[in-house]
């Protein structure tokens, strides 16, 4: 079984936000850790708060294209036309794009139709886009699945606040749950151990999984870890999956575990 990560951050610079405890997080550190927990690839979504790690995503996917992939963000303001779309996925290893959409303007032009020419360009090319949305405004993604379809979306963190523990954290899972229906949504089951309460194996956040997966199936829904910010190991984020969750066993625990990301952004 191939073990992909669906996210983490890649960085060379000293400075990163206090939630993200491992900085920087280098290529060749990151390569030790996966080696160390069986993880075969990873999915590399360049840290917003490094103006060089897209950059830095590049050389890495040159340099190791069989370990890291990337879905690339830039700017979003007046000059993210089409052609910047267009320039961004020829660049090697980026297979999509990935976009925070956490703070209340960003989100509010989510809402608003304010980024409607970025989800057009994306659906035009069939791309996978990775969003940081925050529960209120996954309806407004229901809206865009519906009318750009063939955009492939990626919600990150079950939509989870990374500051929430459960049960609050998991408080919206109705309206997460409700957007299976679009067959252009997937979730990422990525820093799901920072929502626990409870200690490995996080039993707490069993449920929850078992909720996800049997809305949105193994096809669509990507382990990960975000692992910069677990305090667990890398190790035990798998684990927690392989061996703990008794009803995810088999082909659909392929899926899950790397072939289902793979598939959904392309990475052959």
């Amino acid at each position: 079984m191939q073990i992909i990560d669906a996210q983490i951050h890649l960085w060379a610079g000293e400075s990163a936000p206090p939630h993200h405890w491992r900085a920087p997080y280098t290529v060749e550190t990151a390569l030790r850790d996966m080696d160390e927990a069986g993880v075969d690839r990873a999915v590399n979504c360049p840290a917003i708060w490094d103006a060089d790690a897209n950059d830095y995503a590049v050389e890495a996917a040159e340099r190791h294209p069989e370990r890291f992939a990337t879905l690339g963000w830039f700017p979003l303001d007046e000059a993210a036309d089409e052609s910047l779309v267009d320039a961004w996925l020829d660049r090697p290893g980026m297979l999509g794009l990935r976009f925070v959409l956490a703070a209340p303007e960003a989100a509010d032009r989510l809402a608003s139709g304010g980024l409607d020419r970025l989800w057009a360009a994306a659906d035009r090319r069939g791309v996978a886009v990775g969003l940081m949305v925050l529960p209120p405004y996954l309806p407004a993604v229901g809206d865009i699945a519906a009318r750009y379809p063939r955009m492939r979306l990626m919600i990150d963190h079950l939509a989870c606040n990374p500051f929430q523990r459960l049960p609050e954290a998991a408080a919206h899972l109705d309206a997460l749950l409700a957007l299976a229906r679009h067959p252009n949504i997937g979730v990422k089951a990525t820093g799901v151990p920072s929502m626990a309460r409870e200690p490995y194996p996080f039993a707490d956040t069993h449920d929850v999984l078992r909720q996800v997966f049997d809305a949105f199936g193994a096809e669509r829904m990507f382990w990960g870890t975000d692992i910069t910010r677990l305090h667990c190991s890398w190790r035990e984020a798998v684990t927690m999956f392989t061996e703990e969750l008794p009803w995810l066993r088999g082909r659909d625990l392929e899926l899950v575990m790397g072939r289902a990301v793979a598939d959904w952004i392309g990475w052959r």
